[in-house]
């Protein structure tokens, strides 16, 4: 029998649930698995057809009104105006790769680099978040002299053959590479330990030392410091640098990947590190850097980027071309000119209290954590033992649909709902996220 994987498998159609379906959507399950195979992955036990989006907000088929509470593709908003003229302008005059000059990808990078520390110099692009990490881990290798790669226990990172191998939240039917490593993630919610950043750091320095008894050297620690995957874990704000002296005492070093918590998304800072004042060697990004078009990067400091380009040739097609230049300044234009990293601060805070003051009506909400529009929610069986509740996290994401609110799970028990809507999320909106899980736990009967 196949084996499930967490964030795959988790929240998703299957086909025992095919016979609930009306006879629309049942074609276009049958139609998708027939002609895409069976890897890919549908949300929800009746899912979706969505065909129009604008900020906040998407369409059914049927016409019916969602509020999106989970996407970061469209980081500021489906369909912005801005994007869509950045792109169109620049597609009707030029879209061609790297290898020609051109102005978009320099100022775009400017503006990129002024919004990191200065001793990240340098910048790279591709298309996926994915190959932005494979490249990134290449960068360790060659810094470093070794191959050990570091991850949290639930991390997700990408998917190609080395990003997979680093990306245990795709579960045990994908094998880690020989030389990764995990650690237990940094739970202040289920971790006991009175200085939570010493305990992490330690937890590392026990997986470079298994390295080391392997005959493995230590390249890099890998990490969305968020730790989105891991349940959604920002707090306490500065407790990843203990860990980041670690590595580096240890010859290795720390790449940020801040496709999720990146781009504002945190409100306390524009990228998810800088929450915790730590200096990255290598950051990632990819998913809400361009708002919908594939693009992606690595920034670097240049004496370790050096290590790899001084020697080996890069070059990827699309990567930096000059219609996803276009659509990424948009982004970092919308991002400063409608104060989105302080809206996301602000509002971020009052959808927390909100769903804070659910606690006192709901017994099975263990913990509610965040920072800015970035949510974790997570559900329990009893707030004594702490034990997870998974299916009650899936069932509650199924009557939140019904609400016409759409979000999904993380960590690993799958029980807790990662709230991470676009950054158009409104003050107005928190009624109609905080009413519809009221209603979905009451309906439930939790």
């Amino acid at each position: 029998m196949a084996t499930r994987s967490t964030i795959m498998d988790t929240n998703s159609f299957r086909a025992e649930h095919a016979d609930g379906l009306d006879a629309a959507t049942r074609q276009l399950t049958d139609k998708r698995s027939k002609v895409l195979g069976e890897s890919y992955r549908l949300f929800y036990r009746k899912p979706v057809h969505l065909v129009r989006g604008e900020g906040q907000y998407l369409w059914d088929a049927a016409g019916n009104k969602y509020l999106d509470v989970y996407n970061n593709v469209a980081s500021i908003g489906h369909c912005h105006p801005a994007v869509i003229e950045a792109v169109n302008q620049q597609m009707k005059m030029l879209n061609t790769h790297t290898r020609y000059l051109h102005e978009r990808i320099l100022d775009y990078t400017e503006e990129l680099l002024a919004t990191t520390p200065d001793a990240i110099d340098r910048a790279m692009y591709m298309c996926t978040g994915s190959e932005a990490n494979d490249l990134a881990i290449r960068v360790a290798r060659a810094f470093s002299g070794g191959t050990g790669i570091i991850v949290s226990q639930e991390a997700y990172h990408g998917t190609s053959d080395l990003t997979s191998g680093v990306s245990p939240a795709l579960g045990s039917g994908q094998p880690l590479a020989a030389t990764t490593r995990l650690v237990s993630p940094p739970d202040a919610y289920r971790v006991n330990a009175p200085d939570l950043g010493e305990w992490f750091a330690n937890e590392i320095q026990k997986q470079i030392d298994d390295m080391k008894a392997h005959g493995i050297k230590f390249a890099g620690f890998l990490a969305d410091s968020i730790f989105s995957s891991d349940g959604v874990l920002p707090n306490p704000r500065g407790f990843l640098q203990k860990a980041v002296d670690v590595v580096h005492a240890n010859g290795g070093i720390f790449i940020a990947d801040e496709v999720q918590p990146g781009f504002g998304r945190t409100g306390d800072a524009f990228w998810g590190f800088a929450r915790h004042g730590v200096l990255p060697d290598v950051v990632t990004t990819g998913k809400p850097m361009g708002n919908g078009i594939p693009v992606s990067g690595l920034l670097a400091k240049s004496d370790v980027l050096a290590a790899f380009s001084d020697d080996i040739p890069y070059f990827n097609t699309f990567g930096g071309n000059p219609v996803a230049m276009a659509a990424a300044q948009a982004v970092l234009t919308v991002i400063k000119e409608e104060g989105l990293q302080e809206h996301s601060r602000v509002v971020g805070a009052k959808l927390l209290a909100e769903l804070q003051k659910l606690m006192d009506r709901h017994e099975s909400i263990g913990d509610v954590r965040g920072a800015g529009l970035f949510i974790g929610f997570e559900l329990v069986q009893d707030r004594t033992s702490k034990t997870p509740d998974k299916a009650l996290a899936l069932d509650l994401t199924e009557k939140l649909r019904d609400h016409r609110v759409l979000t999904s799970v993380a960590g690993p028990y799958g029980n807790v709902l990662k709230l991470r809507p676009p950054l158009a999320f409104q003050e107005s909106d928190i009624d109609w996220l905080v009413g519809a899980l009221d209603k979905s736990l009451t309906e439930l009967g939790r």
